[in-house]
């Protein structure tokens, strides 16, 4: 767990009595992080800080503990203040406040716990702090293992406006937030005396380091993968706890859905996002509460393996909810006649509605976006205009503005930008991108970022440690599996057949290594094996390789990518190009002008779907080359073979 200042109390307070604090915290920064501290961050800390300091002074605590821009697990996000110690009664306490220099704020009604106030250069819409203070405990209680032992850390959550003079009833007191303000205090200028005696209760005996160490030392469960708790998410229970503009997005939705119900209205709302930033932990979220609420409410993917696994897990009453692209022709829904749809990986979006199965009555010739527009009063597009890989799939932000003017649609859009896959981090992502020529920027990965990438020399070894990891995951947790997947691009021919032994063709032959892809539509899989659409989320999906088809949507803690002859390093132009002559896929030897996008928009999927670490091998030496020069020396095969000798990852946690 990564913090940027921890000390006690005495510590503390010289520090800001002798106006280091602010230069101590930038250096370690720029250590933990490997670049500068933005000029406004820092500046809020030397503006807020000193009010924590007042805070120790006027509650005359003694040997607490305090640790300062602590980064929450599998995420970047950072907690501004964590004070530690015991009460009178001996227990365990964690005082968590986030530091607001707010002045001015605007009540939002519409817009749930939001607010309009000026920050970051410009007037924003941003969650209420008691808001943003909800998401950040329930995140620490569900990762932080010693929140739940039998005696276990108590954590009290607030937040701290030391430049905001309170008006009752009135902007940050307004009557939509009193609910939460109730579990999430608000403390503001006005407010300071109650603070500190707030904090005195909770930590007036001191021990700090005790409780730090407690904190600081507890075991942190795994990451919650999305498919395990789907179930639990329809069913209404909290699982994954809402960060930044997680909420804002959910809140702008919940906003446009009221409207709408309150008008005849139409709206529509973008969220775009990378991969791994929550757009699917979104959608089902809405639709949970949504269905609750006795709207009339669907939730929409294009993705076949996806949409079985959701079914599956979810249970026959709520498989009414949940569906492909398809089901909203003409023919079959009324204009208007529905209240909200959710739609996943808007950037699937077809052409036409129209395939092999349709009937003759339900044809038609109006375009998939217009017919989920036209349908719901309220549609949702979650989008990554990164993740096109088909030409027949044309959905774009574009695309959805237009047709939403079309419909005198209102429009509005937010962008999801916190990481919650490849260990929270953001780095990586963008380092995928420069790697891959989405940017110009030349990035390269160090050791101190957290997410474990290595190179093999060949894809046996590879494989080798991905079934070493999914052994650790299944014996760490009894009952499940899915902890590591292996996928290729698609260079090798995708056998429609058994062989003469009745088992699956290894259609994938790299020298002696040789696996066979997922079970094809045409063939019954064998004993032991799954359907080509459950190959995500069935253990036995381990011994077969996926694709892009198979893999887009998932996530597992481990992901294993095979990087074939259709991307490699051009050493005339020194970047990554496709070669379309090496893609054994029929849909995308369709679109030579558009390959070399479509093969690098599969890549940046296939390598973001792991949440602890992704696993290279390149069957083209000069791509295998170009990617060890973009890493720091310590991410390649060779040190990995020491990782799994000693137990340890070399990727450190700062």
């Amino acid at each position: 767990m990564a913090l940027i200042y921890k000390a006690d109390s005495e510590t503390f307070l010289k520090d800001i009595r002798e106006n280091r604090l602010t230069s101590l915290m930038a250096d370690a920064f720029k250590v933990s992080f490997v670049r500068e501290i933005g000029a406004g961050e820092k500046n809020s800390w030397r503006n807020s800080l000193p009010k924590i300091k007042d805070l120790i002074e006027m509650a005359d605590l003694k040997d607490i503990n305090i640790a300062l821009e602590y980064e929450i697990p599998y995420n970047q996000s950072r907690i501004d203040c964590l004070l530690f110690g015991k009460d009178e009664s001996n227990e365990d306490n964690i005082v968590l406040i986030e530091l607001k220099q707010w002045a001015s704020v605007k009540s939002l009604e519409y817009e749930g716990n939001f607010v309009e106030t000026y920050t970051g250069g410009k007037s924003r819409i941003v969650p209420h702090p008691a808001e943003q203070t909800k998401g950040y405990d329930g995140y620490l209680k569900s990762f932080v293992a010693e929140f739940e032992k039998k005696e276990p850390l108590i954590l009290f959550s607030c937040s701290y406006c030391h430049n905001y003079k309170k008006i009752e009833g009135e902007d940050l007191f307004a009557p939509v937030y009193e609910e939460i303000i109730k579990d999430y205090p608000l403390y503001t200028e006005g407010d300071t005396v109650f603070l500190a005696e707030k904090i005195k209760s909770l930590l007036s005996k001191g021990n700090g380091f005790e409780v730090f160490n407690r904190f600081m030392q507890s075991e942190i469960k795994p990451s919650k993968k999305l498919l395990e708790n789907v179930s639990k998410i329809i069913s209404n229970e909290v699982v994954f706890s809402l960060l930044n503009e997680q909420l804002v997005a959910k809140n702008l939705i919940w906003s446009k859905i009221k409207r709408t119900q309150k008008n005849s209205g139409k709206a529509v709302i973008i969220v775009h996002g990378g991969p791994g930033t929550g757009k699917s932990v979104i959608a089902l979220n809405i639709l949970a509460e949504a269905a609750k609420k006795k709207y009339k409410t669907f939730y929409a993917c294009k993705s076949k393996p996806f949409i079985s696994g959701l079914s599956k897990l979810v249970g026959r009453d709520a498989e009414v909810l949940i569906s492909n692209l398809n089901r909203f022709i003409p023919s079959r829904v009324k204009e208007n006649d529905g209240d909200l749809v959710l739609i996943d990986e808007a950037h699937r979006i077809g052409k036409t509605s129209n395939n092999q199965f349709t009937k003759v009555d339900d044809r038609t010739e109006m375009p998939q976006i217009d017919q989920i527009i036209r349908f719901a009063k309220t549609a949702v597009f979650f989008i990554d205009d990164f993740q096109n890989i088909r030409s027949l799939e044309i959905g774009s932000a574009e695309l959805i503005r237009e047709t939403a003017k079309k419909f005198e649609c209102s429009i509005d859009e937010v962008t999801l930008e916190t990481q919650f896959r490849c260990m929270g981090s953001n780095d990586y992502l963008k380092w995928l991108e420069s790697v891959l020529g989405y940017t110009k920027d030349n990035l390269t990965l160090f050791d101190s970022n957290k997410f474990d990438f290595k190179i093999f020399d060949t894809p046996q070894e590879l494989y080798n440690v991905l079934l070493e990891k999914e052994a650790e995951g299944i014996k760490n947790n009894p009952g499940k599996g899915n902890f590591s997947r292996i996928v290729a691009g698609f260079c090798w021919p995708w056998s429609q057949k058994l062989d003469s032994n009745g088992e699956l063709v290894k259609d994938i032959v790299i020298g002696d290594f040789a696996m066979p892809w997922e079970t094809h539509d045409n063939v019954t899989p064998p004993r032991g094996y799954a359907k080509w659409y459950e190959w995500a989320y069935k253990p036995v999906g381990i011994k077969q390789v996926g694709c892009i088809y198979t893999a887009q949507g998932f996530e597992f803690d481990y992901i294993g990518v095979i990087i074939g002859n259709d991307l490699k390093y051009n050493p005339n132009t020194d970047r990554l190009e496709g070669d379309i002559t090496a893609t054994a896929d029929p849909m995308l030897r369709r679109n030579r002008d558009n390959f070399d996008k479509y093969v690098k928009n599969i890549y940046r999927v296939l390598m973001s779907r792991g949440m602890k670490g992704c696993y290279i091998y390149c069957t083209d030496p000069g791509t295998q080359e170009y990617f060890r020069q973009r890493l720091n020396a310590s991410n390649t095969k060779d040190s990995v073979d020491k990782n799994i000798d000693d137990g340890i990852s070399l990727m450190t946690d700062n």
